[in-house]
């Protein structure tokens, strides 16, 4: 199977219609690994958290990338799903806490008054030490024999790759059986059921949990942009936005219970309470209109249809839409 070219993205590069399964998961995890590798050295440095920040998603998309493409490969255990898992869960602790620390500083307490702003000093000074303590064991996990047999089996994966019989076969005519169960299992998702006006702290994990289903979408589904018309790109862009706002929420839910943890249950702070529950409101204003858009029946119908027909013009899907719909109607 062909390999491919030194720093070439196939999200960028012609992609052959005829090209098989197995030669597009070659190319997606070298991507997908060198993403990863090359930010090693700056993440041990800690010059930049954008560096800690590129390699931790680096670590999702491989991962999801070995989960999507799992029928086709035959990887060393070493270099397995759950060890880029593992990898992930350490540099996710670094960085959540670089998030926090991140939105507390800008965002919330450049509005607070001097006396809520000392307080919330003490809460900054407890978070680096974490952090201290974290990123140590982080630099372990990057400097140590493990990640180092984690990255050798890589690089002899990619040099000489195997593969199960079903690598053979065109990805094109896979890519419905690929997407359509994750299509299906986004609109299943309970989260649609929760009105705006029912939002509350019982629900909010179940809004969490559909967040972390549009994050899985929008990593899958963008590894098959070359397959697909500016639909389906408009909509990755839609979940996208939509994953953000959830994650906004999402993020005030783990500020309070910070906080909470630092200071006890009545911390005092009116002016932080109140900029957190408005930035609650805010991330989720427009809810009630996606969450309809998404219940809607010639909105699922429309969606299924376009996983269905990789490399179509993205007008015969909105004639074909429009004529569901007008047929709903009568």
């Amino acid at each position: 199977m062909k390999k491919q070219k030194k720093d070439e993205s196939p999200l960028t590069q012609e992609i052959p219609r005829s090209i098989s399964i197995g030669d597009y998961a070659h190319q997606i995890i070298a991507e997908q690994f060198r993403r990863v590798d090359k930010q090693k050295k700056n993440v041990v440095a800690d010059s930049d958290p954008e560096h800690l920040h590129q390699m931790r998603v680096g670590t999702r998309r491989l991962r999801t990338a070995l989960q999507i493409f799992d029928v086709a490969i035959e990887l060393p255990e070493v270099a397995s799903a759950k060890k880029i898992r593992d990898l992930a869960r350490v540099l996710g602790l670094v960085r959540d806490l670089d998030v926090q620390t991140a939105s507390l500083k800008e965002d919330y307490q450049p509005r607070l008054d001097k006396r809520e702003q000392k307080k919330l000093d003490h809460v900054l000074v407890a978070l680096d030490q974490q952090r201290q303590g974290a990123f140590s064991q982080m630099k372990i996990a990057l400097t140590d024999r493990d990640y180092k047999t984690l990255t050798d089996a890589y690089k002899a994966w990619l040099k000489k790759p195997t593969y199960t019989p079903i690598a053979a076969l065109p990805l094109v005519s896979l890519l419905p059986d690929i997407l359509s169960p994750l299509l299906s299992e986004l609109l299943m998702h309970p989260g649609w059921l929760i009105p705006k006006g029912d939002i509350s702290d019982e629900n909010s994990e179940t809004l969490h949990d559909l967040r972390k289903v549009c994050k899985h979408v929008r990593y899958q589904t963008e590894f098959f942009i070359p397959f697909y018309g500016e639909d389906f790109k408009n909509w990755i862009e839609e979940i996208k936005e939509l994953q953000a706002s959830l994650g906004a929420f999402q993020d005030t839910h783990v500020l309070q219970q910070l906080l909470t943890e630092q200071l006890g249950r009545k911390p005092q702070m009116p002016e932080l309470k109140a900029a957190i529950e408005q930035k609650q409101a805010d991330s989720l204003a427009n809810w009630e209109q996606v969450r309809q858009k998404y219940l809607d029946e010639s909105t699922r119908y429309y969606l299924h249809q376009m996983l269905l027909q990789p490399i179509q013009r993205s007008t015969q899907l909105r004639s074909e839409r429009m004529v569901h719909e007008m047929a709903a109607s009568n």
